[in-house]
């Protein structure tokens, strides 16, 4: 991960009343700040002078201090207490790294710096200031009885959360240091003062450290905790450790579902009541008894599984919940139809046409009738006084909540080895690691936007250019379904919909990838579908078809033979055979669970990763596959899911403790199989067009062989660069090994471990070991 002196850092503070304390924060915050490229952001839910003090105070220092932001929330909008204020301030944050702190004086500013060292040596995504670790002291406690509340609430979130907390010796501190791309902010809801709790229990996966700080006396204004705030936090304990065991909108998900279970009784009873006591026609009981099941299904709703994300009034969510009822109804039936006159059973479009419209619904309500509406938001335009325009050392902004304005972040640039540059308006989880701390020098290689276009149709449609320079993918749902175009120029601009934007993962998947896999051939690289390592000095690398085993194998190798990661899924090598890194995520399918080990996750990622495994599996893409052969907006029914369920992806040193490496010659490479158990040479000739055909295999996904046709760069068409990709691994493989591992019992690791070990080839070597090898011929 990026070290934090690259990154622009936030220092998030909420205040409630703290005027008598503002101005001795900023001064002592800004010594300590100076020379960092810093900001301070108050959210301040006050009802006394402590925005003016907190102007004043800005407005008094010199020109180059940090820049001070303040954000008032009317009473109105103060949702969540001061830990919904640390989640708006984390929001509203420029920076990419926060430090979370109290405004009484507690928090002692001092110790940012021993903070962000410890984050940037450790490479954790949150490091918490503890008062019970070494170096740490409570005193600030105070009053024994203040003491004793605050070991017990840390005991009962340890006793509730065993897992994620038994590394946290301190999870009520309100003072920590977080990486803001390690959270996911729309899940944040905390109560009260609590939110660090909150972030590591949503922050799932993530790396968590701690320093000793001395927790100081408070300044000014008496504590705001009591009675009420620890009813609150008990409750809010209660229900947050019932929705981590599944993700939140996951939670949802089912909820909604058994609501709709529960009201096709109501509808059946609805409908025979009104057929047998009314005497009803039967078309028109059947409509009044969807009525009467839609407002059981949104009594439902609103009572059980949207509790605490109303928006709107609730004549306004019952009118367009009971249109979404009825527009689905009536939709459903041309689908149907039209699933029937394409081939499929009955009974199978029966089943999708019920599962789309059931997750159209969900997706509608979540988020659409059932989005909460942050009401702190900044305006559109500041009338600021010249003299601060001058100085420019405050910002101070009042909630209206008439004119919101979504802040985004600053764009993410990604450098992928001096290779080549990616800007994006989205921030692309499986890229992070070459994401850039500044904008990128000169004008990128791909630049991803986000635009509305595209308007409702009646199937998925590809338009190109005249001259090939451009084409765009629209499907039926508009600019709410995943659109994009491309243009290529000397930059290739991708423009994604909203919809598909929605989506990072698919956005990357299924249209960035693909673009990189073919700028890098440009370049004289090939983005080769295979994973890459080092064990000793020894580079090698594993290739298979999808959903073999290789990320089981690379897991086994890394932790029981030792060896330094380069990449799980992407390689990118080059014609003489060096591989630099390319380290996404990990991806965990069923069977990858083998190589995991019980203590490597905790129990709730366990208990998703059932559910995730399964649903982002072989068999899951397969079924994916078999809509996608049906007039179906297929990229973004795989988007909503994503969303719903995300893809269960891990760090490498998340799983299994190992050296991280950039670059390495590549002498061996093993083409691993299931079967009976083998081991065999492969000629260049057939390793050549197999290695080909997994890198093909690993891109089957819609849209992309519409898309593949359409690439082109300068003069260079797709079918000149897939011919130039083929020349710089033809190259590559003149100085590599090439054999085929298959095995039944998914024991590749040990066996390729053993290999590395007792066969020391070198590069060109073509001598063989008769009792290990035979030859693999092309016939075979």
């Amino acid at each position: 991960m990026r070290g934090v002196g690259m990154v622009v850092l936030s220092v998030v503070v909420p205040s409630r009343n703290e005027s008598e304390n503002v101005a001795v924060l900023i001064r002592r915050l800004r010594a300590v700040l100076t020379g960092l490229s810093a900001e301070i952001l108050f959210v301040d839910d006050s009802d006394d002078g402590t925005p003016q003090a907190i102007e004043s105070a800005a407005r008094s220092s010199e020109v180059d201090d940090a820049p001070v932001r303040c954000l008032h929330r009317e009473p109105a909008g103060r949702r969540g207490g001061l830990s919904g204020a640390v989640v708006t301030g984390l929001k509203r944050a420029a920076g990419d790294v926060a430090v979370v702190m109290d405004s009484d004086l507690q928090h002692p500013p001092e110790s940012i710096p021993e903070l962000l060292a410890e984050l940037e040596k450790s490479g954790s995504d949150i490091v918490v200031a503890s008062r019970y670790v070494k170096d740490g002291d409570a005193a600030g406690l105070g009053t024994r009885r203040r003491a004793l509340t605050s070991r017990a609430a840390t005991r009962a979130a340890r006793m509730l959360f065993p897992g994620r907390l038994r590394h946290v010796s301190d999870p009520m501190s309100g003072f920590f240091a977080v990486r803001l791309n390690a959270l996911n902010l729309g899940q944040l809801r905390p109560v009260g003062f609590k939110v660090l709790l909150e972030t590591i229990v949503r922050a799932s996966g993530s790396k968590i450290s701690e320093v000793g700080f001395t927790f100081g006396a408070r300044g000014g204004n008496q504590s705001k905790a009591g009675f009420g705030e620890g009813v609150r936090f008990l409750r809010h304990l209660v229900v947050l450790r019932a929705s981590s065991l599944l993700p939140p909108r996951l939670t949802r998900l089912i909820a909604f579902g058994s609501v709709g279970v529960a009201g096709v009784g109501v509808n059946t009873l609805a409908l025979y009541l009104f057929l047998r006591l009314a005497g009803l026609n039967y078309l028109v009981a059947a409509a009044a008894s969807t009525q009467v099941s839609t407002t059981f299904n949104f009594v439902g709703a609103e009572c059980w599984v949207f509790r605490g994300h109303k928006g709107r009034t609730l004549w306004g969510r019952y009118w367009r919940f009971s249109l979404v009822n009825n527009v689905a109804m009536v939709a459903r039936l041309p689908v149907l139809a039209l699933l029937v006159q394409h081939g499929m059973g009955k009974l199978t479009a029966n089943a999708v046409t019920l599962l789309l419209v059931f997750l159209a619904r969900f997706l509608i309500a979540d988020r659409i009738i059932y989005k909460a509406k942050d009401v702190i938001s900044v305006p559109r335009a500041l009338d600021l006084p010249r003299t601060l325009e001058r100085s420019g050392p405050v910002l101070l902004s009042r909630a209206i909540a008439a004119d919101p304005v979504v802040v985004a972040r600053s764009r993410c640039t990604y450098q992928i080895h001096d290779i080549l540059t990616i800007v994006s308006d989205v921030m692309l989880p499986e890229l992070e690691c070459f994401r850039s701390a500044g904008p990128a020098g000169g004008a990128p290689d791909i630049d991803v936007r986000v635009s509305k276009f595209g308007r409702l149709r009646g199937r998925a449609q590809l338009h190109r250019s005249a001259d090939g320079r451009s084409m765009s993918w629209e499907e039926h749902l508009g600019w709410r379904g995943a659109n994009f175009t491309i243009d290529y120029g000397d930059t290739v601009a991708v423009t994604a919909s909203p919809g598909l934007a929605a989506s990072p993962h698919v956005l990357y998947t299924n249209v960035i990838e693909a673009l990189l896999r073919f700028v890098l051939v440009e370049r004289g690289y090939m983005l080769l579908h295979s994973a890459c390592l080092q064990l000793g000095d020894r580079g090698i690398m594993l290739s298979a078809r999808t959903d073999t085993g290789k990320t089981g194998t690379i897991l086994k190798l890394l932790r029981n033979h030792g060896g330094s990661f380069l990449s799980d899924d992407m390689t990118i090598i080059d014609a003489d055979g060096m591989a630099q890194s390319y380290p996404k995520p990990l991806t965990i399918s069923q069977h990858t669970l083998r190589a995991l080990e019980a203590g490597d996750l905790t129990r709730s990622e366990w208990r998703r990763l059932r559910v995730q495994s399964r649903i982002h599996s072989k068999e899951g893409r397969g079924f994916a596959m078999k809509l996608a052969k049906h007039n179906l907006p297929i990229l973004s029914i795989n988007g909503l899911m994503q969303r719903i369920v995300p893809p269960p992806k891990y760090d490498v040193q998340r799983l299994v403790p190992c050296g991280m490496s950039t670059r390495t010659r590549v002498e061996e490479l093993f083409i691993i199989e299931r079967g009976p158990a083998l081991t065999r040479s492969v000629e260049p000739d057939q390793a050549l067009d197999e290695l080909i055909e997994n890198t093909e295999d690993a891109y089957g996904f819609p849209p992309y062989r519409y898309l593949a046709p359409t690439i082109m760069f300068g003069d260079r068409t797709s079918t000149d660069l897939r011919d130039r990709e083929r020349a710089i691994l033809a190259s590559a493989l003149k100085n590599i090994q090439v054999h085929r591992h298959r095995s039944a019992d998914f024991g590749w690791a040990d066996t390729i471990a053993a290999h590395v070990a007792d066969h020391g080839f070198t590069p060109g070597d073509q001598d063989r070991d008769s009792t290990f090898f035979e030859q693999d011929s092309l016939a075979s």
